[in-house]
């Protein structure tokens, strides 16, 4: 008799890492859950891959969040790998997010998280087994100016992940988090068009932020090699396909050189050096 295939749970599916997830998950012989909200790409990454199915959901409304996991608590085998890929990015000093945005950044990094992990975990209880990845960022442990309120959303995400390390370990559910570095998809396009021109909006108090913190980042960014989601993807395979996956994983430009500041420097040794890192140290407005 023909072994069941494992079923995995792809958000974010539609482009990017989420997209080269699914498709080696099912090149590896997983049946695969794509979810995303732009069902286009999705129907057309089914027709492409067999073992693919597709299902819309708009991870930004609570409403069709709570549809999404009945329809995951009704599956007839349950989920036993998940990859909570899905997220985007807002940017901006704090003063100059609103409410109403940061909200809808929050219920897709975060909540949605949160919500559709819920919804997978019986199933992953009762088989005594599982993965969850939860895609961070490297921004989960520190931010950049600017990326405070993207940034607090990942800080959630590595404390969520954290914590069900330890409590879902006796089940024998494996918990990693990934931290990428820049990588070339649509993610900076999408955050700058939801962002919109901060410039012209902005207190000119700001404004000399902005420009110092922006040229500062302009040349850290100059000539640097940004690779494609394929670097992700492939992380995501090595921790599912594991017997024993690291608890972080980590890639991508600039990774190295601010986690590694970060994590052998006090809070204050590392205040002061993003402060130069971005033009800011002395800086009067």
């Amino acid at each position: 008799m023909e072994e069941q295939k494992q079923t995995a749970l792809v958000t974010g599916a539609s482009s990017g890492m989420g997209r080269e997830t699914a498709i080696r998950l099912v090149e590896k012989g997983f049946q695969v859950i794509a979810a995303a909200r732009r069902i286009d790409r999705l129907n057309e990454l089914a027709d492409q891959f067999q073992g693919i199915t597709p299902k819309q959901v708009d991870l930004s409304q609570p409403e069709d969040t709570e549809a999404f996991c009945r329809y995951i608590s009704d599956l007839p085998a349950p989920v036993s790998v998940l990859i909570n890929n899905a997220g985007y990015s807002i940017r901006g000093a704090l003063e100059d997010v609103s409410m109403e945005a940061i909200k809808r950044l929050f219920e897709v990094n975060l909540f949605a998280l949160i919500r559709v992990t819920q919804a997978c975990l019986p199933g992953m209880r009762n088989l005594r087994k599982g993965t969850i990845v939860n895609l961070s960022s490297i921004v989960g442990k520190f931010t950049f100016p600017g990326s405070g309120v993207y940034a607090a959303t990942k800080y959630a995400v590595e404390g969520i992940t954290d914590a069900l390390r330890m409590e879902l370990a006796p089940f024998g559910i494996r918990v990693v988090a990934i931290r990428p570095g820049p990588i070339a998809t649509e993610f900076n396009e999408v955050g700058n068009k939801l962002t919109g021109d901060l410039m012209a909006r902005t207190d000119p108090d700001y404004k000399p932020i902005y420009q110092t913190a922006g040229a500062s980042t302009g040349k850290m960014f100059a000539g640097l090699s940004i690779p494609g989601p394929d670097l992700i993807a492939d992380l995501i395979l090595e921790a599912v396909l594991s017997d024993a996956p690291k608890a972080v994983y980590s890639a991508g430009p600039l990774s190295e050189d601010f986690l590694g500041k970060r994590a052998n420097l006090d809070d204050d040794a590392f205040h002061r050096f993003m402060m130069e890192k971005f033009g800011l140290m002395g800086l009067q407005v």
